[in-house]
């Protein structure tokens, strides 16, 4: 099982605000990133309870039919928007993936920071590909938490864009 990151942060590490608000980020459009070309290789996503909620305030499900997984301890049921494939699951990352696995994903979306901490620290993320935003929060919801050890990556590539994005993409040394 691969399990892959695609997120933007600030340029001071921050995924989103200190109440999840994403209104810093660049409006869509504009020059592409490579996002779609990554959908087009996961089989699904795994997200936690507070990503889903924040995606659900978008003007659209940006996810299409492509199933998402999301992880709550505390939630029974979901209300996904019309379309969607959500599915509702819970327990650690290594049940997560196994499940899933077992269900014939070989290569999961990780997203949303607690979920993504999670992931890297049990080991089941492989790759990671990071934007950089050029603007600066100075707090807000960090990307990387504690670690327990130091965990080492490989550069692969740097991209810089004309907007002043730079996106750099690593893999999880072995």
């Amino acid at each position: 099982m691969k399990g892959s990151v695609f997120i933007a942060t600030s340029l001071d590490g921050f995924i989103a605000r200190e109440d999840g608000a994403l209104d810093w980020l660049p409006a869509g459009g504009g020059e592409p990133h490579g996002y779609t070309e990554f959908m087009d290789t996961v089989d699904a996503l795994v997200i936690g309870r507070k990503t889903f909620e924040t995606v659900l305030g978008f003007d659209a499900w940006p996810y299409g039919t492509k199933p998402v997984i999301v992880l709550s301890a505390t939630l029974s049921e979901l209300n996904a928007p019309d379309g969607a494939v959500c599915d509702l699951m819970c327990g650690t990352p290594d049940e997560i993936s196994s499940r899933l696995a077992q269900s014939g994903m070989k290569h999961l979306y990780i997203d949303g920071g607690v979920t993504i901490q999670g992931f890297l620290e049990a080991g089941l993320i492989q790759e990671l590909t990071i934007t950089r935003i050029p603007v600066l929060l100075g707090s807000g919801i960090p990307l990387f938490g504690l670690v327990s050890r130091d965990i080492r990556l490989d550069h692969v590539v740097t991209r810089a864009y004309a907007s002043g994005m730079v996106q750099s993409k690593y893999v999880v040394a072995t």
